[in-house]
């Protein structure tokens, strides 16, 4: 592989890496080339269509929403979208119902006239359409919402979160409850930000559109890591061994880069678990979570998506656990895990690389924060734009 062809190499062929990619080749005339260490572009937002013909999101259920204006224009010069409004139900004792947890999720719950009773209450107090967070409601002096806090948060919330994280109910960070909201209306709807669509030929065309310029070359099945190395002592980038005198646009894991010479920092990972029905629907929404009975925390089934008109279905189950870096069966870092500790080892690994100016890290593993997918790009068109990619 010619590296020194290259003006500027990019690792991860995810939203992160395929926008700094295009935006160096289109505005700035770069050569450029994208490393991907998997078999396939889009990172984890990666599609295909099975056997049963459904298309399915290999890493886990992807729904695009965003209220940015930038972004939406940006993505569309390179998919058409199919409309599509994200509901999710939980299933609790047995019964379905919406989640974030709304008026209609508390008429699914309780009698008619207590949840009436219920329903005039917060209305009173907080006013329709309000969202009011969960720690917010348990405070309250009012007893019968203090009772409706309390069901809402032992059941719907405490053990889903422990499951998802891996941590007991004594361990769950107060930012983390305080995003959980009760909403009074009766929209369903999961998002309610002004763009909602799935990319009509899914995310890998999507993908591969934005990097379908002519300046830019594709590697697939290429480990960055047997060929990029830094020197520390003069804070440049090795590539085969010379000194890469042009960009390097990184959005894996710090601390692999650094070859975890300051430790691990540590992730959540994912198991999934796909089967196929012999039936037309598996169940009435794309996704129920499943707060407390099961190991998993969802099932999603992805006709619900597309509008597939097919005879059969395809539902996948999410079973969160640790991240290991060495066991093939739980070594994809899906999630940074957050807490005090885990971000002052993050910082450490950052404060290093920002030493090394040839470097741009972005991303969800880079920066160590979660991004939605609309997140990841405007975060890559800001950093473009923001002058720092300038060489």
């Amino acid at each position: 592989m010619k590296f020194k062809e290259y003006d500027v190499i990019v690792v991860g062929a995810g939203f992160s890496g395929a926008v700094m990619a295009e935006r160096f080749a289109s505005q700035q005339n770069k050569k450029v080339l994208v490393l991907d260490k998997r078999e396939h572009v889009a990172g984890n937002c990666y599609d295909k269509v099975d056997t049963n013909g459904v298309v399915v999101h290999q890493y886990g259920p992807h729904l695009f929403h965003t209220r940015h204006e930038d972004v939406w224009q940006y993505l569309s010069q390179f998919t058409d979208w199919h409309p599509y409004e994200h509901k999710v139900l939980a299933k609790i004792d047995g019964q379905l119902a919406p989640v974030p947890f709304n008026l209609n999720s508390l008429h699914a719950f309780y009698p008619k006239n207590k949840a009436e009773q219920l329903e005039r209450l917060l209305i009173s107090k907080y006013g329709e359409n309000s969202k009011i967070p969960i720690l917010d409601l348990k405070q309250t002096d009012e007893p019968r919402l203090q009772q409706l806090a309390d069901f809402i948060y032992n059941k719907l919330f405490v053990n889903y979160t422990c499951k998802q994280w891996g941590c007991t109910p004594e361990e769950i960070s107060p930012s983390v409850t305080a995003r959980v909201p009760v909403v009074l209306n009766r929209d369903d709807r999961y998002f309610h930000d002004k763009y909602q669509a799935i990319p009509k030929n899914g995310y890998t065309a999507l993908i591969n559109n934005i990097l379908s310029h002519p300046n830019i070359t594709i590697a697939t099945n290429v480990d960055a890591k047997d060929y990029i190395a830094l020197e520390p002592d003069s804070k440049s980038v090795l590539v085969e061994g010379d000194v890469f005198n042009g960009l390097i646009v990184y959005t894996g894991m710090l601390d692999e880069l650094f070859s975890y010479g300051k430790g691990e920092l540590p992730y959540r990972s994912l198991q999934f678990q796909f089967e196929q029905h012999d039936v037309e629907f598996y169940q009435p929404a794309t996704t129920v979570n499943y707060p407390n009975e099961e190991n998993f925390t969802r099932i999603t089934e992805f006709k619900h998506i597309l509008s597939q008109q097919l005879p059969s279905t395809t539902i996948v189950k999410e079973f969160p656990q640790d991240y290991d870096k060495s066991d093939p069966n739980c070594n994809i870092p899906y999630y940074p895990v957050f807490n005090e500790q885990s971000q002052a080892a993050y910082h450490v690994y950052a404060n290093e690389i920002e030493k090394y100016p040839k470097i741009i890290a972005l991303g969800r593993l880079a920066q160590y924060k979660y991004f939605n997918m609309d997140d990841a790009v405007k975060n890559a068109l800001d950093i473009f734009s923001s002058g720092s990619s300038n060489d």
